[in-house]
């Protein structure tokens, strides 16, 4: 493609983008093909020679196009919000088009510095001290791995250069939540603690991590001769939201030097709010946190912020240094490549960059407690009405909520839940995903895409109300 073709290729893509986003509160949330239906429309064989790039755009519009479940439909309440500003497509439509690829800061000067600027403008956004230091990896999953690896040298005083983990001899344990995100067992797998060294604490009535039980865990294992290694803290549980208590694990991991990682991906962006700082009141006495600005904030998807406090101990774990990647500007600027675990990286702080850029940080801040009024205004219109319940409590912009109509318990009552869901989710009214909690199956509503008002989140409640109640009539 030469670059007259891009050119006029690439105004008929943005204009395509533009018309997508412009009409998509008239579409069905979400996607209503079945599986295996696209795939069955597309040849089976690459193509031999070349085709116009008016075909590729035919494809996408009649066959990819219905696919879709819509992410950034203002009635999308199902996951977590995974929103797109369009200045941050933007800034990842630049990152894709310069072609940058950072490997060390000569690589690419610009593509470092800028991700050194991009993660200290989020570390003073959300009211972080000066004494972290972060870099953008592409998801939550990388940045807690890195965090338990991490942890892992630092109670092993580097096995990695000696025997690894088969050399210690005595075996390693981590403490995470009952509610804690699946990625965080599978990062202590992958770190090779594995299953039967990783601790599920109780939680208590709102879902937060019991510190005596904590603390109990860690005795248990000391008397059996094992080593504590790590402690995985969430700032806003998937499925409640829930909020550990940062300050007190943080003063119980301190006193048998146990490294502290805080989960914070969807919930850390409202730390720019400084009345929502309370939530993780003690972070300072954690080793590491995530952030995912590709959530609740905006920024395009992948853009995982992982800060820690000692960056020598970081690199070390992480570091390489072949040959043809020295340069002499080693020790004068960071080369991220030794703060993770690729050794390439993609100019993702654009998307960051142009976000903060145009939005603003009172523009952020605005679309948030809009979120958090709305879900709050939710919550409040859920627990006035007979035969519904919110289940947990509700910090930010999750509401979580179960329809228990007279004479319905159980097996029972869990068959109903999902049914419902899948009734409003069928319609393409809205989008809502139901999910586990204490046991039984109630329903989350996640209020945060970008062009979600209030006219939307009433929409959804309707909607809910109707698909229970003739589910149970």
């Amino acid at each position: 493609m030469t670059p007259d073709e891009f050119r006029a290729y690439g105004h008929r893509l943005i204009d395509f983008i533009a018309d997508y986003r412009a009409t998509i509160a008239t579409r069905p949330v979400r996607a209503t093909t079945e599986p295996g239906a696209i795939r069955a429309q597309l040849p089976t064989e690459p193509p031999a020679d070349a085709e116009s790039f008016d075909a590729v755009l035919t494809d996408l519009n009649t066959i990819l196009l219905p696919g879709l479940t819509h992410w950034q439909h203002p009635r999308f309440f199902g996951y977590f919000p995974s929103n797109a500003e369009l200045a941050s497509v933007l800034g990842d439509f630049l990152s894709t088009g310069l072609g940058q690829l950072g490997l060390n800061w000569q690589s690419s000067p610009a593509l470092t510095e800028l991700e050194e600027l991009a993660c200290d403008w989020m570390r003073q956004m959300v009211g972080l001290s000066g004494a972290w230091s972060g870099v953008i990896q592409d998801t939550a999953s990388t940045s807690t791995l890195l965090a338990l690896l991490c942890a892992r040298e630092r109670a092993t005083h580097f096995s990695l250069v000696r025997g690894g983990l088969q050399g210690e001899p005595k075996p390693l344990v981590v403490y995470v939540s009952t509610q804690s995100h699946s990625s965080v067992e599978k990062a202590a797998l992958l770190a090779g603690f594995g299953r039967d060294n990783v601790r599920a604490v109780p939680v208590d009535d709102a879902f937060a991590m019991r510190p005596d039980a904590l603390e109990a865990a860690i005795r248990a294992d000391l008397d059996a001769g094992k080593v504590p290694c790590a402690v995985v803290a969430t700032t806003g549980t998937t499925a409640s939201t829930a909020l550990d208590p940062m300050g007190t694990i943080a003063e119980i991991a301190a006193r048998h030097r146990i490294w502290v990682h805080v989960d914070a991906a969807m919930a850390g962006s409202a730390m720019i709010l400084p009345e929502c700082r309370g939530m993780w009141a003690g972070i300072e006495g954690a080793d590491s946190l995530v952030l995912n600005p590709h959530k609740w904030l905006g920024a395009v998807f992948d853009c995982s912020l992982f800060y820690v406090r000692d960056t020598e101990h970081l690199i070390r774990v992480m570091s390489t240094s072949p040959s043809y990647l020295r340069t002499q500007a080693d020790g004068k600027a960071p080369n991220y490549r030794d703060w993770g675990i690729a050794l390439g990286r993609r100019f993702r702080a654009l998307k960051l960059w142009c976000l903060i850029r145009a939005e603003g940080v009172s523009g952020l801040q605005a679309r948030l407690r809009r979120d958090i009024a709305n879900a709050a205004w939710l919550a409040e219109q859920v627990s006035r009405t007979p035969n519904w319940r919110v289940v947990a409590p509700v910090p930010l912009q999750t509401v979580c909520l179960v329809h228990e109509p007279p004479g319905l318990s159980g097996d029972a009552l869990d068959a109903h839940t999902r049914d419902w869901a899948e009734r409003v989710n069928a319609s393409g009214a809205a989008y809502l995903t139901p999910a586990v909690l204490a046991g039984r199956w109630i329903v989350r509503v996640s209020v945060g895409s970008i062009t979600t008002e209030r006219a939307d989140v009433e929409a959804a409640w309707n909607a809910m109300r109707s698909a229970a109640e003739r589910g149970n009539s």
